[in-house]
């Protein structure tokens, strides 16, 4: 007899639907045969299934049983249909009966003892769901709240395996529910704040900067500055997440199995520190079927590099795409995906290789050639690509010992989601959102100076030796300035605070 199960599979973020078609021959000797382009964990899927349909009081027909997981052009990956199959064989044997089954997307691993265990992807396999109409999904109950966040598909969380047929016999059971704007309310609130950070109001002023127009920043200072405790605040201060850019989010984390148990999505900004001895497959993506790489597992959020020049070339160069166009691509001899980047990207370097060049308490012990050949680590066309270089000096004792506590992550927050807003409403209809992105068209557009603001770019350039590419950096930081203030035109005051904001770009003596 022949049993159809609908069951999904993920494909890159985007999830796709499988038909699980169980057939069982009474004739023949016994065997077992998975096709449909199975991976190993889908084979071994067998063995799972015999031991749950034995230790749950089902019988497993020892006759000649073939699985195909269409469409068979496809690898599959993974052990979500180990539920399925199992139930397409209870229908082949006559346990349970097709029209049961018909328009439920069932997914879900079995253990030994039958227990339904957690998939990856229930999000996305959701959305599918949704968009395909089907009547309800099938899933593990600790995916059952993720999978619920999409509305209107009902969703109905088990534990085992025979409270799945009873649900199928009876099909009496209220489907999953889950109230978004408490769930936003309960796993937006982040752990560090800025009140916790004393001193260094001038690398926190530019911090607000990079996060209310969106631009990349890279803070050089010596050991135990601040700026990994700077870095790990940056998240706090961005705009709140939208319901789109969590659902996003929580889909690249749902199929890495990075959600924790129980919490139906991601509503803070994501905030991600690779080691430096990461490769390029870690940080960009990759492997046969290409997984997504910490640099989208930062989506919508914070790549964090510390110790930028230690980072091999090869990788850091792998960046620069990401960083243009807001997401990648990884191509395999099997398949090409490409998966949302898009990041902010904050890197800490110390000056020097000693990490004390300019320290006014601890001497330096590296020439001007050392100092630049490490500096020359970061490639023209990265450092093209961060818009604020910030310099953190040591912190002084009266600023460590103080009692008074620094400004909220949320009164800063706030000044920056106005700018955001006045720069979501000036590139309405340009396919930007924030001052970073703006193409030379924009910055002749938005970012027109008057002569004394000339007179001033000019004069900085020639003095402290700014390179060219300084230049629109400088006027889209001024852009975002103004933006913060509330001005709707660039002064003198925006483009010397921007100038500020540029030391590596500055000859080094």
């Amino acid at each position: 007899m022949l049993a159809k199960i609908i069951s999904s599979a993920v494909l890159g973020i985007d999830a796709y639907a499988v038909e699980v078609e169980v057939d069982i021959a009474s004739r023949g000797l016994p065997y077992f045969s998975t096709v449909g382009l199975p991976d190993a964990a889908v084979k071994e899927s067998k063995e799972r299934v015999r031991a749950a349909l034995k230790n749950t009081g089902f019988d497993f027909p020892l006759k000649q049983v073939v699985v195909n997981l269409a469409p068979a052009d496809i690898k599959k990956e993974g052990s979500a249909f180990d539920l399925p199959i199992a139930i397409g064989m209870l229908i082949a044997e006559g346990v349970l009966h097709q029209e049961l089954v018909d328009g439920f997307l069932i997914v879900g691993e079995l253990s030994l003892d039958g227990r339904v265990k957690t998939v990856r992807g229930a999000l996305s396999m959701a959305v599918l769901a949704k968009k395909a109409g089907y009547r309800g999904m099938i899933v593990p109950a600790v995916n059952a709240q993720e999978a619920a966040v999409v509305a209107s598909v009902p969703v109905f969380g088990m534990h085992t395996l025979p409270e799945v047929v009873e649900f199928l016999s009876q099909n009496a059971r209220e489907p999953e529910t889950i109230n978004i704007r408490n769930a936003f309310e309960t796993y937006s609130a982040y752990q560090e704040d800025f009140s916790e950070v004393r001193g260094q109001e001038h690398a926190k002023r530019a911090i607000e900067v990079a996060a209310a127009g969106g631009h990349n920043i890279v803070m050089i200072g010596p050991p135990g500055s601040g700026k990994t405790m700077l870095a790990k605040r940056l998240p706090s201060v961005l705009p709140e997440m939208n319901f789109d850019e969590s659902i996003e989010t929580t889909k690249i984390h749902s199929i890495m199995g990075l959600l924790k148990q129980g919490q139906p999505l991601i509503a803070t900004r994501p905030f991600r520190s690779p080691h430096h001895t990461v490769s390029d497959a870690g940080l960009i993506g990759g492997g046969q079927v290409p997984k997504p790489g910490e640099v989208s597992l930062a989506h919508n959020g914070v790549l964090f590099l510390d110790e930028l020049p230690e980072f091999k070339r090869n990788v850091l160069e792998a960046l620069r795409q990401p960083l243009e166009d807001g997401r990648v691509t990884i191509s395999r001899a099997l398949t090409s995906l490409t998966y949302p980047a898009s990041i902010m990207l904050v890197a800490a370097m110390n000056p020097c290789k000693c990490g004390f060049h300019g320290d006014p308490f601890h001497q330096c012990l590296c020439t001007p050639h050392q100092v630049q050949t490490y500096r020359s680590k970061i490639s023209g066309p990265l450092l093209d690509r961060i818009d604020i270089h910030i310099e953190v000096p040591a912190i002084k004792f009266n600023e460590i010992s103080s009692d008074k506590a620094g400004e909220p992550s949320q009164a800063i927050r706030e000044r920056v989601t106005k700018a955001r807003v006045i720069q979501q409403q000036r590139f309405n209809g340009d396919g930007i959102h924030a001052n970073a992105h703006m193409k030379p068209r924009h910055l002749r557009k938005y970012c027109k100076i008057d002569s004394a603001c000339q007179s001033l770019m000019e004069t900085a350039m020639n003095r402290l030796g700014l390179s060219a590419r300084a230049y629109n950096r400088i006027l889209k930081v001024s852009r975002t300035i103004a933006d913060i203030e509330g001005c709707e035109h660039i002064s003198s005051e925006h483009i010397s605070e921007a100038i500020q904001y540029r030391s590596l770009d500055r000859r080094t003596s």
